[in-house]
């Protein structure tokens, strides 16, 4: 599996060299990507805030946790294919890639199409569940019905990119988001100022430039060279890559859709507090997705070259990777996140100008994303022990030190004290101990996967 088979302009060479330059060259893209994608959000969020009404603004807000929750379970899965293909990749296995990617292939198409018809399905009894606010509820419903109708093509778009990172290109996902981006600023801008139709227009936009980002990605992948091709007509599932894929994703879907399911009781508790915490909450809540996306990026960056370099049995390099990759995470979000409180103010009128809704995105601001950088102890800790083939131990981890404290907090503490700050504090609590203890776990385990290694390497 020669470099003359690759597009080696767009893909970085994992397996030598150093390392430190090549994560920042594969975590910046990520970055931009995260920042593109979630613009898909924001620009809704912002756009109605400033040209609907207070009650447009909660509507799309209000949804953000519900699609988190019914997506996460296949992103996670992608996660899984990310890991099998970059196996295969370091192992030289050009059977293993060609099926494993056959296999994603599948996969994106067929939860996609779940995913649309699950969205159409719940999309008020889910909101109805959450006490979404009477002035809300009927808003919110159509523009979850609506959204749901992209979800085969945002499927495609995150399996797509997770084969494209695995081979080491996280460039030609971030050039697709630039132009579907683009696409979704403009439509959001024409559908709610000029037709004036308000949620819907900015849902409607949302889901052709979801279309428009899959076309592209779908291009890429079946213009590939050699083994890494797509062959559409060639599409099959392979079970023994399947069984592989799911293995790694599945647990890391679960810890996604756990989150959100915590952050669903968080934001049924917020609702109590009325249209104006949920509105101001939906606005802090995109510069916690902004600052998430470094975290993030280096967390894929880690998965990435941790699974080529252990399918290939270099375990200094894995070593190298997780302490390379960590610091960047945690100093970049870190300053992302002093920089946006410090400025808060001036960061929350992008989506409103109106003072309760400014009042309650601050608070939130103060009690959280000051302290989101925390989250990269685990995040990246957990990408690592995923990337050598644990992925069940993280997600454990993760449900019991993040998720069922965030519950036992609002059911227990939240009561004795019922204000916006008590409720809002379990966030660096829940994130400081979930960190010690996934961090504990991967320094325990990488002892016993390593020295296995090396004793399969001397047979």
């Amino acid at each position: 599996m020669g470099q003359e088979k690759t597009n080696s302009t767009v893909r970085i060479d994992m397996l030598h060299g150093g390392i430190f330059r090549k994560l920042l060259l594969f975590a910046l893209p990520l970055i931009a990507s995260g920042i593109l994608q979630q613009s898909f959000n924001s620009v809704d969020v912002a756009v109605v805030g400033q040209f609907a009404s207070s009650q447009a603004l909660a509507a799309v807000g209000s949804n953000g946790l519900v699609i988190s929750l019914i997506i996460n379970l296949f992103i996670g899965i992608s996660i899984g294919a990310n890991v099998v293909i970059a196996h295969y990749i370091g192992r030289q296995d050009e059977k293993g890639i060609k099926n494993a990617i056959s296999t994603t292939a599948i996969i994106a198409v067929t939860s996609g199409i779940f995913l649309l018809i699950t969205g159409l399905l719940i999309a008020k009894p889910i909101l109805e569940a959450l006490d979404t606010p009477e002035d809300v509820i009927d808003l919110a419903v159509l523009y979850l019905r609506i959204y749901s109708l992209g979800m085969p093509f945002m499927m495609i778009y995150n399996f797509g990119a997770a084969i494209l990172r695995s081979l080491g290109d996280t460039k030609r996902p971030f050039y697709s988001l630039v132009v579907a981006g683009a696409i979704n600023v403009g439509l959001n801008l024409l559908l709610v100022i000029e037709f004036e139709m308000s949620v819907a227009g900015v849902a409607v936009a949302t889901v052709i430039s979801n279309i428009v980002n899959a076309g592209i990605i779908v291009f890429f992948l079946t213009h590939e060279k050699g083994v890494f091709r797509l062959e559409l007509k060639q599409l099959s599932i392979s079970k023994a890559e399947l069984k592989k894929i799911l293995q790694i994703g599945v647990p890391a879907g679960i810890q996604g859709m756990v989150f959100s399911i915590s952050n669903v009781f968080v934001l049924a508790t917020i609702t109590s507090f009325g249209s104006a915490a949920v509105a101001g909450s939906s606005a802090a809540l995109n510069y916690e997705y902004y600052c998430y996306f470094v975290v993030s990026a280096f967390a894929q960056a880690t998965v990435a070259f941790t699974s080529q370099n252990y399918g290939a049995g270099q375990i200094e390099r894995c070593k190298t990777i997780f302490r390379q990759s960590m610091l960047p995470g945690l100093l970049g979000c870190a300053a992302l996140n002093l920089l946006i409180v410090w400025q808060k103010e001036f960061f929350i009128r992008f989506f409103t100008t109106e003072p309760e809704i400014i009042r309650y995105a601050a608070i939130r601001m103060e009690y959280v994303l000051l302290f989101q950088f925390i989250a990269s102890s685990y995040e990246i800790s957990g990408a690592a022990l995923r990337g050598i083939g644990y992925s069940m131990t993280p997600t454990v981890l993760t449900i019991f030190g993040t998720c069922l404290l965030r519950l036992v907090w609002i059911f227990t503490v939240v009561p004795l004290s019922k204000s916006y700050e008590t409720l809002l504090a379990v966030y660096p609590i829940s994130w400081v101990i979930t960190g010690i203890s996934v961090c504990t776990a991967y320094a325990i385990i990488r002892r016993k996967a390593f020295s296995l290694a090396v004793l399969q390497q001397q047979k």
